[in-house]
């Protein structure tokens, strides 16, 4: 008998789970004090690239390296690279020109993004409760970009260009998302999260003729802090799963804005505004809509099956 990989620890799950996401958030700080010498495609080549270590390492611990070299749809690889870089990349541009808590903010819209393209693309339906939940996350990014879009007082030069770039991020990302669905069908997850770093790297060294810097030794060390953080955060999350069910742990992602508040205030002197919180506590309560909608679903199908596909007799 092949022993399960996975198990019910709740616990461990948050655990893995919110590091993670303190990780990640850690991640963009090093890209963001990075961001005033650093062109954004070698920021993603550096954070790609030496990912891949990390991710090689922990494959082969799990035996799993041989998954991750070996795919059915190599091209399915290389358009999830593709979309998945240019998000990273334009990601990596808002950072620049925006506070860190802000691009976390607008960031959340991705699964609300996710749920209209995936009607779009996939001929998703969409009933009531997303309906709702789409309706309010959209109201709560208006909200958020609303001070950048309309030349406010507290308009900063570029500030209008990073929120399109950050909403342009968050779009791709959830393109990335109902590509991942598909991916999943033929692709094992060890494939999926190594070829993208590998496309990754390589995408971001086309870039190299359009202006990248020889990074002095401070700089080169964010840089490639960097790239092993996000291999390791990448490695927690997914961990995380083995431990608890997606649904539950996805609440905690919000965690993500205490971070951002913290590291933006005491690394750039950065604070929300009251206008950029109220977007995001609505477009959280959209997502968390989501959620409970489809564990409520998942509720249900359970116990259709459980009556028409008895495991007795």
């Amino acid at each position: 008998m092949v022993k399960s990989l996975t198990s019910h620890r709740p616990m461990l799950a948050i655990t893995l789970k919110v590091v993670a996401i303190g990780l990640f958030t850690g991640l963009s700080a090093l890209i963001k004090e990075v961001s005033d010498v650093v062109p954004a495609g070698e920021a993603v080549f550096f954070r790609s690239f030496f990912a891949i270590p990390v991710i090689v390492v922990w494959l082969a611990s799990r035996g799993e390296l041989r998954h991750g070299l070996v795919t059915k749809k190599p091209m399915f690889h290389v358009w999830r690279g593709l979309v998945g870089t240019s998000a990273m990349a334009m990601t990596f541009m808002g950072l620049a020109l925006l506070p860190l808590p802000e691009v976390t903010a607008i960031g959340y819209a991705t699964p609300i993004f996710t749920l209209i393209l995936a009607a779009v693309f996939l001929g998703e339906r969409i009933r009531l409760v997303r309906i709702s939940a789409v309706a309010i996350g959209l109201l709560g990014v208006l909200i958020m970009i609303s001070p950048r879009l309309g030349g406010g007082a507290g308009l900063t030069e570029g500030a209008t260009l990073g929120v399109l770039l950050v909403i342009g991020a968050t779009v791709a990302r959830g393109f990335v998302q109902i590509h991942i669905r598909r991916m999943v069908q033929s692709e094992h997850t060890a494939a999926i999260v190594f070829y993208f770093s590998l496309t990754a790297s390589g995408l971001a060294l086309l870039t190299l003729p359009f202006g990248w810097v020889m990074p002095d030794g401070k700089t080169l060390a964010l840089l490639i802090g960097a790239g092993v953080v996000g291999g390791v955060a990448q490695i927690l999350v997914t961990s995380s799963y083995r431990f608890a069910p997606a649904s539950m742990l996805a609440p905690y992602d919000y965690v993500s804005m205490l971070f951002a508040i913290v590291i933006g205030y005491i690394w750039f002197a950065e604070l929300p505004t009251l206008v950029m919180l109220s977007g995001a506590l609505l477009v959280i309560s959209g997502n968390i809509l989501v959620v409970w909608r489809e564990s409520r679903l998942g509720l249900e199908r359970g116990k259709a099956k459980s009556l028409t596909d008895p495991k007795g007799g």
